[in-house]
């Protein structure tokens, strides 16, 4: 197995996550994919992209059909949050077309999707995709056709085994196995060029959440917390060098080779973190983007727990550079320099009586799985509420 980059030093402190064959940054998307086709044996790829890398991957798309390689037209119909609809008619267009293999290129979204064409290309026999039997392919635990990821922007989804769907009811689920895990990742900054705000900061900022959420998670250990700091430096140092230079290679390769590092930890182990409990509920009522849950919820939920964690936020506020300051008023004013950024509950339409709604919900069927997770425990929907309300100004 190996990790590929042109930043080499950094890569020392990252490892290749198991079920993966390899991962490559800062490499070109085409030659690289090819060689890794070539080494896949694979013959009929289902590519998968959203609409913002479209014009991004076209000349690829049409290299793969001149080799024949091309098992359907691009499938770019999976929305934000990987909307049920689109997802079932994914799986259908790759069973149809007999795949072998899945390339996704763009978001979270479009990652997770392609764990699950692939969970239902490896269950498939005619029948018409649904939600459940997708979700009974990954009970099955059966070898799945390969994925080759390339992401677009920072959300990590492409080295996770897990998937989320946004069902019809607004509701999220998904899937998780460790056979889910893509088979290889390859990030070309290129496709990063002219990405909007709200998706190139929003999702750079879940770097910063996953790290927060293993560093103070109750089952970390001192090495998770060693890698989610580091990786939590990196990102700090991308954001903030993105904000001046939104196109810089240099700064999306740190956003990513910290995301890398924080997902890792956060996956070892630590996963669901608090804010990712809340925030994943959140961004299916609400049809929220996940990096505006990050930007609206991650300062009041580090709040919340501050004196549980109080060691743990020391660590935080030193990796956002400044030691002994105040964690949450450090996430919250990076966040406030994000542009495309989410910071208030109201900017989304979200209102007090949604809130209030929310927070019933989340206590009423979730409650005891949070409190699993958060070091200050919650003895109401009241403390949610509060939590969630809190204003932003006062930290």
């Amino acid at each position: 197995m190996s990790a590929e980059s042109s930043v080499k030093p950094e890569l020392n402190a990252l490892s290749v996550p198991p079920g993966m064959t390899a991962v490559h940054v800062g490499v070109p998307l085409q030659a690289t994919a090819l060689k890794e086709i070539d080494k896949l044996g694979v013959s009929k790829i289902f590519v998968m992209a959203n609409n913002s890398s479209r014009s991004l991957i076209a000349a690829f798309v049409e290299v793969l059909e001149e080799k024949g390689l091309l098992a359907a037209p691009l499938n770019s119909g999976v929305g934000m949050g990987g909307g049920e609809a689109g997802l079932l008619k994914a799986c259908d267009e790759a069973a149809a077309a007999k795949a072998d293999c899945v390339l996704t290129v763009g978001g979270g979204a479009i990652q997770d999707a392609g764990k699950l064409v692939r969970l239902w290309l490896s269950a498939a026999d005619g029948e018409k995709a649904t939600v459940s039997g997708i979700q009974g392919a990954a009970k099955d635990s059966a070898v799945l056709p390969p994925q080759i990821a390339c992401p677009n922007s920072f959300a990590m989804a492409e080295l996770t085994h897990v998937a989320g769907i946004t069902t019809s009811a607004n509701t999220k689920s998904g899937a998780a196995h460790p056979s889910m895990m893509p088979t290889v990742v390859i990030y070309d900054s290129a496709l990063s060029r002219g990405m909007p705000d709200w998706v190139r900061f929003g999702t750079a900022l879940r770097g910063l959440e996953h790290a927060v959420g293993a560093v103070c998670h109750p089952k970390a250990d001192e090495d998770v917390r060693k890698r989610s700091m580091k990786g939590l430096g990196l990102v700090h140092r991308g954001l903030t060098a993105m904000v001046e230079d939104p196109e810089s290679e240099q700064a999306q390769t740190d956003c990513y080779l910290g995301g890398w590092m924080s997902i890792r930890a956060l996956n070892t182990g630590c996963y669901p973190a608090l804010a990712h409990l809340i925030q994943n509920h959140y961004s299916a009522r609400f049809n929220v983007h996940q990096g505006s849950c990050s930007g609206i919820l991650c300062a009041r939920i580090l709040h919340y727990h501050k004196e549980a964690s109080s060691v743990n936020q020391e660590r935080i506020s030193e990796a956002l550079g400044e030691a002994g300051g105040d964690a949450p008023r450090l996430v919250r004013n990076l966040v406030a320099t994000l542009p495309g950024v989410t910071k208030e509950h109201a900017d989304e339409g979200v209102t007090p009586d949604m809130l209030r709604d929310f927070a019933d919900y989340m206590f009423d069927k979730h409650g005891a799985r949070l409190n699993q997770l958060s070091p200050t425990p919650f003895e109401s929907a009241k403390d949610i509420l509060d939590m969630l309300t809190l204003p932003l100004e006062s930290l």
